[in-house]
């Protein structure tokens, strides 16, 4: 028991050599690799970065033959700090054990991977380091790896102004929308009615950012066909399912690594933004003239009976 009390706290190089099986590895390993990150679940970590120190042990098939100092015939450590890298620009994220699982599945995917050591570690949440360590495994991956072999599909993004919400066209748009190839997500603005103010720049941004979202709600109950949607899981699932979104901005924004440098306010902006990070394949404004948008290709269309 206390070999293994002691193997819980050593550094993963120690639990890899200990949970080996009998056949020889290779092992390579990153140390006390500390960066400054925005992370974490409470409302204080939010707006501020953090020191998190990040240690891992990659096993990996042993070389037959000889490496004749060839970089390409083995795993760099440069795939290990880009896979943190990547991970940590991808999004926002609230737990270490997410990031770590991400990690982890990254650096398997790495054809000479056999088991990734993953330990993280929050060094300024109080007097000691509080931290995470999961082990992994290549046949853990299973389904729940990224399939590269698939692309995500480019939406059709549509704004609605809230006269265009009200329309008695709505119904008609959407089956118009609905039957294109490309999946529909539905965007709004501000409601009309007036909305809480405060001198909190953070406070107001999430005051405005749920306003938003209580207008797609009111989008929603014109038309059920119309679900409120706030997660990219969620969104990436219901462009492969046909279903019709209505974004609701608050956790995409928030989370996002480089948001979007407009005021929550100019909400033709914001889904400009929006826009562009899902890649869409057309920014279609209903109701509201817009200028290009990044490289989204944009389209004006008046309240009428069509839209295409």
């Amino acid at each position: 028991m206390s070999s293994e009390i002691r193997l819980a706290f050593a550094h993963p190089s120690e639990r890899a050599i200990a949970t080996a099986d009998d056949g020889p590895v290779d092992r390579i390993s990153l140390r006390d690799h500390i960066v400054d990150v925005e992370i974490g679940a409470f409302q204080a970590e939010r707006g501020t970065r953090q020191r998190i120190c990040f240690n891992v042990v990659v096993e990996v098939q042993p070389i037959v033959g000889h490496i004749d100092d060839d970089v390409d015939r083995i795993l760099s450590y440069d795939r290990v700090t880009e896979a943190i890298a990547a991970e940590l620009g991808a999004e926002r994220l609230n737990l270490l054990e997410t990031l770590a699982e991400r990690i982890a599945e990254r650096i398997l995917l790495e054809p000479q991977a056999l088991r990734a050591f993953v330990r993280i570690e929050k060094l300024d949440r109080g007097s000691g380091a509080l931290g995470v360590e999961i082990v992994r495994s290549r046949s853990d991956l299973g389904g729940a790896a990224h399939d590269t072999s698939q692309e995500r599909p480019h939406p059709r993004v549509v704004y609605l102004t809230n006269a265009a919400i009200m329309s008695e066209h709505l119904g008609a748009w959407i089956d118009q929308l609905g039957a294109e190839r490309a999946p529909l997500i539905l965007c709004v603005g501000l409601p009309d009615a007036a909305r809480a103010e405060v001198d909190q720049p953070m406070a107001q941004r999430r005051i405005d950012l749920l306003a938003i979202e209580q207008n797609g709600w009111m989008l929603a109950a014109r038309d059920a066909r119309c679900k409120v949607v706030a997660t990219r899981t969620e969104l990436d699932w219901a462009m492969k399912n046909g279903q019709v979104c209505i974004w609701a901005p608050s956790k995409i924004v928030l989370d996002a690594v480089e948001g979007p440098e407009t005021a929550i306010t100019d909400t033709v902006a914001l889904t400009g933004w929006f826009a562009q990070e899902m890649e869409a394949s057309e920014l279609l404004m209903i109701g509201i003239e817009a200028p290009a948008l990044g490289n989204v290709s944009v389209r004006n269309s008046p309240i009428g009976e069509s839209v295409l």
